[in-house]
């Protein structure tokens, strides 16, 4: 089932005195979503007893938890001493998520840096195998690993390399962030058929049953030259994309992914916005 839901805590969420990851799992219930995402994006310091605490709040309020690795992950690192730290910030993500009850690990997947882009991608697919094989090692395959489409022209993550990621291993589902491919794209998203053509790229090469459930990231972003510049809310009227096309989209090719919503400051506001479209929009049908 499709499921909807913010990333992190909104500015109402603080406003009404609110503070705990326990208090945001009644927050996102009341509001009538099904989905949150905690981020482990500055670092994984979480405690297994807060894991624990956190995930029994989400279970009782039936509500979905992923989480987001820490953002400084490259896979295309040339350090191997690097890469071993990349490869552990995904493996702590993924033992955090386990104790509270989630199965999703959203996670950046590299920088080009200096390299020639070809060369970056190649070394960020081979590191990703070395990730792989960890992953199965430790027998925490029953997890799911979500290689982000990123939004900078120097982030590798275009539609097509999360694609060749995914293809690894059927461990890995894409998140198709599609601020960022609007970013980097430069306003490529502007009508339903621009998200069909992305979407049945993936479909007609990842299969139908993995991309039925892949994951989104979606907001609104500013962007210019080198791609994106930063986060926005539905309320701005100048850069998109819209959520509306890609509604139609998903209900048109049958796919029920979880939809994260990263708006600045009223992710809640705004991923309810988008759930309300989507049913409105299938209850046409």
């Amino acid at each position: 089932m499709i499921l909807f839901g913010p990333s992190g805590n909104s500015e109402n969420f603080f406003n009404a005195g609110l503070k705990t990851s326990e208090q945001s799992a009644v927050w996102v219930k009341n509001m009538g979503l099904d989905a949150f995402e905690y981020s482990f994006g500055r670092g994984v310091l979480m405690s297994e007893e807060k894991a624990i605490s956190i995930g029994k709040a989400f279970k009782e309020n039936g509500v979905k938890i992923s989480v987001h690795a820490p953002y400084y992950i490259n896979f295309a690192n040339s350090d191997n001493e690097m890469i071993e730290k990349s490869i552990g910030y995904v493996i702590k993500s993924a033992e955090m998520v386990k104790l509270m009850g989630g199965e999703r690990i959203i996670f950046h997947p590299a920088t080009q840096g200096k390299d020639d882009r070809q060369v970056a991608v190649n070394r960020a697919i081979d590191n990703l195998k070395k990730l792989t094989q960890v992953i199965y090692n430790l027998d925490m395959q029953d997890l799911t690993y979500c290689p982000e489409t990123m939004g900078k022209l120097g982030q590798i993550g275009t539609i097509e390399e999360v694609t060749e990621m995914c293809k690894i291993d059927k461990i890995y589902v894409p998140t198709l962030d599609f601020g960022h491919i609007n970013s980097r794209e430069q306003g490529s998203l502007i009508d339903k058929d621009a998200y069909k053509s992305r979407l049945e790229y993936m479909i007609n090469a990842l299969g139908y049953e993995r991309m039925k459930h892949f994951h989104v990231h979606f907001s609104k972003i500013q962007y210019g030259a080198k791609g994106e510049i930063r986060h926005l809310n539905f309320d701005d009227l100048v850069y998109g994309p819209d959520f509306e096309p890609l509604a139609e989209a998903l209900i048109e090719l049958n796919l029920e992914p979880t939809i994260i919503c990263e708006s600045a400051g009223q992710q809640d506001k705004d991923a309810l916005f988008m759930k309300n479209c989507y049913f409105n929009k299938k209850s046409l049908r």
